[in-house]
């Protein structure tokens, strides 16, 4: 569990500077993006319905993050499913249980919202990576299958 001055809280608009820098821990070959464009991502990103980035926050300073997406559903009587994203701890800040802390906060907002299910995704074979993600209750038992969109199209 993290120390006293870690807290989670829904990011805010001004957040901005702070989850970019964190992003590029997790993807630090990805382009920067145009500065009018990431703004106005990040303004869809926090009006969308069901859609919540939580920021951990050491003292002042945003030390990781995860996305949580709950998606409406026609199956399952009708509950929705989540899906996390972006799951990302300044390396300044790691193994101090701030992802964990995250990522069990999100499965709370989840369940509260009537989820039936939380799926993550991870391109990782790092085995400590891999014990981590378990170590926060998931499951490896299911086949997951992605496409992405040919370079140049």
């Amino acid at each position: 569990m993290p120390a006293g001055d870690f807290a989670i809280r829904p990011a805010e608009e001004n957040d901005l500077p702070p989850l970019l820098a964190l992003y590029h821990h997790l993807h630090p070959d990805d382009p920067e993006m145009e500065p009018n464009l990431s703004i106005e991502r990040f303004a869809e990103m926090l009006a969308h319905p069901g859609m919540t980035i939580f920021v951990g926050v050491s003292g002042e300073t945003i030390s990781s993050t995860v996305t949580l997406i709950v998606i409406p559903n026609l199956t399952r009587g009708g509950q929705p499913y989540a899906l996390v994203e972006n799951v990302v701890t300044d390396a300044r800040f790691r193994q101090r249980g701030h992802a964990g802390a995250l990522i069990r906060h999100a499965f709370e907002h989840a369940w509260q919202q009537g989820c039936y299910k939380v799926m993550l995704m991870t391109g990782s074979q790092d085995p400590a990576t891999l014990k981590f993600y378990k170590g926060c209750g998931l499951v490896q038992d299911k086949t997951g299958f992605q496409i992405r969109r040919p370079v140049g199209s």
